[in-house]
């Protein structure tokens, strides 16, 4: 009789978001829209216009919760804030067509992209990935994600985002250049997505450095809002 085989090291935890009114969605990939805001890349001055937007994934395990304590990440000097539209995947497929995208979507939530800013921009500057500033621990907020949602509720509708109460960011998800469908069809057709993939649709202007002690909290209407406190660096 063979012997069972064995794990060289523990199994690896699955990275869940609550569900709003009880349960989780277990997450299997995290993908980020890039330059999805006319009004963001007006203000970070770093693409033409015309550019559509294009894509980067963060590691599911730097997904935090709503009420999360988000240590200042190492490496940076330029910590900023991104809230963004987040649409959870509840069936997956290629080549997606854009009239079909909505009957993929299992629900939505609020996220912040959080960003190492300095090194994001020594990315861009020397034609590299932008990995270094974008994909690293705890960069990925997620609200309670909720279920069911009218599809149509979302594609025009305040999103904003509060640091210490104070108001930094504004916006409304329709001004996003590629809606909700659009961005579905477009990534299906560079990649297989499949059901607990999350994709942050993008950020309006009015991005902006946080240091230790600031309170951040995002809102979109109609979900449950996100709240997340940056705490001084781990040792």
């Amino acid at each position: 009789m063979s012997a069972i085989p064995q794990r060289a090291l523990p199994a690896i935890p699955v990275t869940e978001v609550a569900v709003a009114g009880g349960g989780f969605f277990p997450v299997r990939r995290v993908y980020c829209v890039g330059r999805n805001y006319l009004d963001h890349i007006r203000e970070m001055k770093e693409a033409d216009e015309r550019d559509p937007p294009f894509f980067f994934q963060k590691p599911r395990d730097a997904i935090v919760p709503d009420g999360a304590a988000v240590p200042y990440p190492p490496f940076t000097s330029d910590f900023q804030f991104e809230v963004e539209l987040v649409v959870a995947i509840g069936r997956g497929g290629r080549n997606i067509a854009v009239a079909d995208a909505n009957s993929h979507i299992w629900g939505y939530a609020v996220g912040i992209d959080l960003t190492r800013r300095d090194r994001q921009r020594d990315a861009r500057d020397m034609r590299l990935p932008w990995e270094v500033g974008k994909s690293f621990d705890v960069s990925a907020p997620c609200g309670a994600i909720a279920q069911g949602c009218d599809p149509a509720q979302f594609g025009h509708c305040a999103i904003t985002l509060s640091v210490n109460g104070a108001e930094r960011q504004r916006g409304d998800t329709g001004q996003m250049i590629w809606s909700v469908a659009e961005v579905i069809a477009q990534l299906s057709r560079q990649v297989t997505l499949a059901a607990g993939d999350l994709i942050y649709t993008g950020t309006p202007s009015g991005v902006g450095p946080v240091v230790p002690g600031d309170l951040i909290t995002a809102h979109i209407d109609g979900l449950p809002p996100l709240t997340i406190t940056i705490t001084p660096p781990e040792a």
